[in-house]
């Protein structure tokens, strides 16, 4: 069996936990906590196939016992960990098999999400001991691989590789421009069918058309943003694709542009203070009555907007769920409504 552990935007446990039993039939979740979850499966990491996830690790170790104020090194529960670890526990396996394009590592110690200092010596310990059984060389600076060592505030000590082999989205993604596992999470929440009529009219940088084409094949999207800069790269984004139209425009303009009653879904995510700010004190209240006007009986909509309380501008709707979330620390909220 493989042990994983998947890291996941803070909020979504009961999306992530369906869409693993979903997809695994022998699924076994061994922890299930607030922004991560550890699952064991026959399935190999080149077969899952996830989209929900930030990033995947293989489980080496998973330890109960430092829950409690750790007795040696200072009190530190991290340095013990590491110390006991080095020891030679859990699946070793992991340790030693990589594939060729892995030749270098680098250690990444973390107390309850926040980056934490080891004692050094501690550091080139665990890097002796990784490198030993792996002969992987060590480089801080860019690695090929990283291994993991994480105490959770549930209680809970990790020892792990990562799997997801990529930059973090701060640094690859345009400001503003939603991560690629919200924006899926988003689109799957809608319920999207490939004959879906689906619209977003605030698709900024096209995250969400991106994960709706690529991943849920629908055959009609309809995209709108009055920014120049990022209606000008979605432009080249979705060059020569006929079931995208892009419309560099007010949102307030699409019922007479596009229709009313004419729409299945829409996904969006409209500025909403996180990264731009919107100077109208009625925005939601004339963002509802815009979404009503399209939408066709039975079309539901989803949106991503802050968690103040404001969302009772969409009472026209019939409110499905409200999924509170921490996105880039700062608190929002996923509401899922249905035309009726």
């Amino acid at each position: 069996m493989n042990l994983f552990y998947a890291a996941f935007i803070p909020g979504l446990q009961d999306v992530v936990s369906d869409v693993l039993k979903e997809r695994l039939s022998d699924l076994k979740i061994i922890k299930l906590v607030d922004g991560a979850v550890i699952f064991e499966t026959e399935t190999t990491y080149d077969k899952l196939n996830f989209f929900c996830f930030n990033n995947i690790f293989a489980v080496i170790d998973v330890a109960e016992k430092f829950h409690t104020k750790a007795r040696g090194h200072g009190g530190n529960i991290l340095n013990e960990y590491i110390n006991t670890v080095t020891e030679g526990i859990g699946n070793t396996n992991i340790i030693i098999n990589n594939s060729k394009n892995i030749q270098s590592f680098r250690i990444v110690a973390l107390n309850e999400n926040i980056p934490a200092a080891i004692d050094y010596r501690l550091r080139a310990q665990a890097e002796n001991y990784i490198s030993r059984l792996s002969a992987l060389k060590v480089n801080r600076s860019l690695p090929d691989t990283e291994f993991w060592f994480l105490h959770r505030s549930e209680g809970f000590c990790v020892f792990m590789k990562r799997l997801t082999l990529r930059s973090s989205w701060d640094k690859t993604l345009h400001k503003g421009e939603l991560p690629p596992p919200l924006a899926w999470t988003l689109c799957r929440l809608a319920r999207l069918k490939h004959s879906d009529a689906v619209l977003d009219p605030f698709c900024g940088y096209g995250s969400i058309p991106q994960e709706a084409l690529k991943h849920f094949h629908v055959t009609n999207f309809t995209a709108c943003d009055n920014n120049s800069e990022a209606v000008s790269y979605t432009q080249s984004r979705f060059k020569n694709n006929k079931i995208f139209s892009l419309h560099k425009r007010d949102y307030c303009e699409l019922p007479a542009l596009i229709g009313e009653n004419s729409i299945d879904a829409i996904v969006t995510d409209p500025p909403w203070g996180h990264f731009r700010e919107t100077k109208d004190s009625d925005f939601l209240l004339k963002m509802s009555d815009i979404f009503y006007k399209l939408l066709k009986k039975g079309g539901r909509a989803v949106v991503l907007c802050a968690n103040d309380g404001n969302f009772t501008q969409f009472s026209r709707f019939e409110s499905e769920a409200k999924i509170p979330i921490l996105l880039s620390g700062k608190k929002a909220l996923i509401i899922i409504l249905n035309k009726n």
